[in-house]
């Protein structure tokens, strides 16, 4: 009978349990893996700007000998080399890294020179590796020159087979250049393309004058050069300040201009869109503003590329000017986008952290004087060496008729060689192995001119060494040599027209000040209108007046909650029991031959918190605010306007959320609390307020405020009964109280929901 296999952990395999508490053991499991993530994985190198994975593409690219020079090769070879040597993490995510290193409208610098379908700017995913062929280009030779000089060091692969740079040589600022994005545990990052020519020219100002600032830096680099080009709106004094930190943002417009098609009529062409923004999806996005009716200054939209950029954007109207349409649109859609910046990177010890542009230059010039040292002490080792064999030569060649005899009658001709002129090894091997023909006494006069040649170089290399202004020049003298070979490499972009090399791309300027909304506000026209929004929270908007709300239908299980008349020129104001204030265009809501749509989707509102109140704004009116608490103060209704979806937090409330809006008409206010009592004051004792939790209005004590309110002394106090009956009050006056005070109870006949009006 074959004896039972035991399971791992159980008798006799004691060794493998751990006993360890599971809060421990995840924490240190999560640790590890987070630290990978971050070290091998999400974050890129400040000293070449490339995360694991591109390095090692382009190390196994090297290996394989795909210069610019040469053919190129089936990306399936190289992906599987990556994968089989130095990246075990799967095909697909091996390919994705190297068709982005070939993207011209995702590098600004491309470092793989892809050959078939890699994708384009409309979001169309590249061929399978299998179709598609690679080399590199030679800004990707640029940073992988002296990697065969010992110039970094290199790590055993994953599985101890071969090597991997740490590092590599890295020619130009690659990290500023090309950017990188990625997310990694608890940490992120964003670095936007820029110019390397100008990121050279501010490594050269560092060089000259190591205490530069960050605005002097920006003197050089402006800011990002996108490869897609577009126009950056970002003011100077912002850009400063992300540089200067790390973190920021830049907002990058669409370039367009202005195309007359006779007859008094013009449209609107796109030539350049924002970086990382996918053209299908921008058409496709204006094509719904307009379907929706949210981009009212827009009539159609074409799509007219080909290997350029031509997006056609027809107005409404040839009374539209330009700069309002492009500016209600860069509002709406992503023909502007803003692009993060959070320049976390890992320095050269491994450690993540953000850095301003001049840390990352700074560390880029500190790594490029490291490649030259030691590429400088590894060509001092061959020089050495190669001397050495020299002074051997001319050793032979001083005793030549010695030698021969040596040679030609000793038994170990190599060990008499060594004794009789104290050679090494090496000299007596190379002494040797020298032909006959090389005896010559012209070779002899070749080789004192070599070793001199190789003295005065192993000197100048000594006294290179030996100072720091000679390393730092040389550091320069190489970055003005790189600057010149990237102004001569020519990109896929440069067949459509654009600028050559790494001249650059985008452009700065001020974004105009044009009052969009005025003019989309003009374009409307003024119809009555009535808002319709149910108590589930759909929203619509019917022509006219409803007659009959009773005929209205809604959803099953929903009913009326507002009818609001209106007209289509209106702001509509929404008030919720959290003390916020909405605003929605009258003349974008949905039409009331449906249900409408939930006003949730237009304006961030959560679940749990309910509209109060829904009515038109009107200039100088002014609303009388309270919370349940019992405090409250007078809004100027040109405060409640919100342009965010998030809404504008007006009113401060407790965690009940419970709040009080209506219109101050009179000269006096009325409250009535849960107690049952009422006080009435005049308005005037309340203060004015744009936002806040404002005075005291009753005392209570328990309960808080019930109901209030205004109106005109003149006219005198009602309420409304449950018939819907207005009910006046010619005993107001007895209630007549300062603000704060507990008030009375109510007279006799006063609904008994405390309420003036029905709820």
């Amino acid at each position: 009978m074959n004896k039972p296999v035991l399971p791992p952990g159980g008798p006799g395999d004691g060794d493998r349990i751990l006993d360890e508490p599971l809060t421990e053991a995840l924490s240190k499991r999560y640790l590890a893996y987070a630290l990978s993530t971050i070290g091998s994985r999400a974050l890129p190198d400040v000293r070449d700007g490339l995360k694991p994975v591109h390095r090692r593409v382009l190390h196994a690219m090297n290996n394989m000998r795909l210069n610019p020079e040469g053919g190129a090769r089936k990306c399936a070879k190289v992906v599987g080399e990556v994968m089989g040597n130095f990246h075990p993490h799967g095909d697909q995510s091996i390919y994705d890294a190297l068709v982005r290193l070939a993207q011209d409208f995702s590098q600004r610098v491309p470092l793989v020179d892809g050959q078939g379908n890699f994708g384009n700017i409309d979001g169309d995913n590249p061929a399978a590796m299998r179709y598609t062929e690679c080399k590199m280009t030679a800004a990707a030779m640029l940073l992988l020159d002296g990697i065969d000089e010992d110039a970094v060091d290199f790590k055993p692969s994953y599985d101890g087979q071969d090597e991997e740079p740490v590092v590599l040589p890295s020619g130009f600022p690659n990290l500023l250049a090309n950017g990188s994005s990625g997310i990694a545990v608890g940490m992120a990052t964003s670095i936007p393309p820029h110019n390397p020519a100008e990121l050279i020219d501010a490594c050269l100002l560092l060089l000259s004058k190591p205490e530069a600032t960050t605005a002097e830096i920006l003197e050089r680099v402006p800011g990002p050069d996108f490869p897609t080009g577009g126009v950056i709106v970002e003011s100077a004094a912002s850009l400063l300040e992300t540089y200067e930190t790390g973190r920021g943002g830049v907002r990058t417009r669409a370039k367009w201009e202005r195309e007359e098609t006779g007859r008094g009529t013009y449209q609107i062409v796109v030539t350049e869109i924002p970086y990382q923004v996918k053209k299908s999806d921008l058409v496709e996005q204006l094509a719904d503003l307009i379907e929706s009716k949210k981009a009212a200054l827009l009539g159609d939209v074409r799509d007219e590329s080909a290997e350029d950029i031509r997006l056609v954007l027809e107005p409404k109207s040839k009374n539209v000017e330009p700069e309002v349409l492009m500016e209600s649109l860069f509002k709406l859609s992503a023909l502007e986008n803003r692009f993060p910046v959070n320049i976390n990177v890992l320095d050269a010890r491994g450690t993540p952290g953000v850095m301003g542009i001049k840390s990352c230059l700074i560390a880029f010039l500190a790594h490029r004087r490291d490649v030259l040292t030691r590429r400088a002490r590894n060509r001092l080792a061959k020089i050495e060496a190669r001397l050495h064999i020299l002074d051997g030569l001319l050793i032979a060649y001083l005793n030549l008729d010695e030698v021969i005899r040596i040679v030609r009658y000793e038994d170990e001709p190599k060990q008499k060689l060594m004794a009789a002129f104290a050679l090494s090894d090496l000299q007596a091997d190379a002494i040797l192995n020298t032909r006959l023909r090389q005896l010559a006494k012209l070779e002899e006069m070749e080789i004192r001119r070599e070793h001199a040649q190789l003295v005065e170089e192993r000197d100048g290399i000594l006294a290179m060494l030996a100072s720091d202004k000679q390393q730092w020049t040389l550091v320069g003298t190489g970055l003005r040599q790189v600057r010149a070979v990237l102004l001569k490499i020519k990109h896929p972009l440069d067949k459509a027209g654009r600028a050559t090399g790494v001249i650059g791309r985008s452009i700065f300027a001020d974004a105009p000040v044009v009052d969009a909304e005025a003019a989309l506000e003009a374009m409307i026209v003024r119809e009555p209108i009535t808002v319709i929004l149910s108590e589930r929270g759909w929203i619509r908007a019917a022509k006219g007046k409803v007659e009959d709300p009773s005929e209205l239908k809604f959803k099953e299980g929903d009913k009326l909650g507002f009818l609001v008349p209106a007209e289509t020129t209106d702001k509509l104001l929404l008030f919720t029991s959290d003390g916020r204030f909405f605003t929605l265009g009258c003349a974008a809501l949905p039409s009331a031959r449906g249900h409408g749509e939930p006003v949730r989707m237009m304006i961030e509102l959560d679940d749990k918190v309910k509209i109060i109140d829904v009515f038109p704004f009107k200039a100088g009116r002014k609303r009388f605010m309270a919370s349940k608490q019992g405090y409250g103060f007078l809004l100027p209704e040109e405060e409640a306007l919100a342009n965010r979806k998030a809404g504008k937090q007006v009113l401060t409330v407790d965690a009940s959320g419970a709040a009080f809006c209506l219109e101050a008409v009179g000269d006096q206010i009325a409250v009535v609390g849960d107690n049952g009592k009422i006080l009435i004051f005049p308005l005037e004792e309340l203060p004015e307020m744009p936002r806040g939790k404002g005075v005291k209005l009753q005392a209570y004590r328990e309960g808080g405020l019930r109901d209030a309110i205004s109106f005109n002394a003149e006219a005198g106090a009602f309420w409304i009964d449950t018939a819907g009956r207005r009910r006046d009050w010619t005993e107001w006056k007895e209630w007549v109280g300062r603000r704060a005070g507990g008030g009375k109870l109510s007279p006799k006949g006063f609904p008994t929901s405390k309420r003036f009006r029905p709820k």
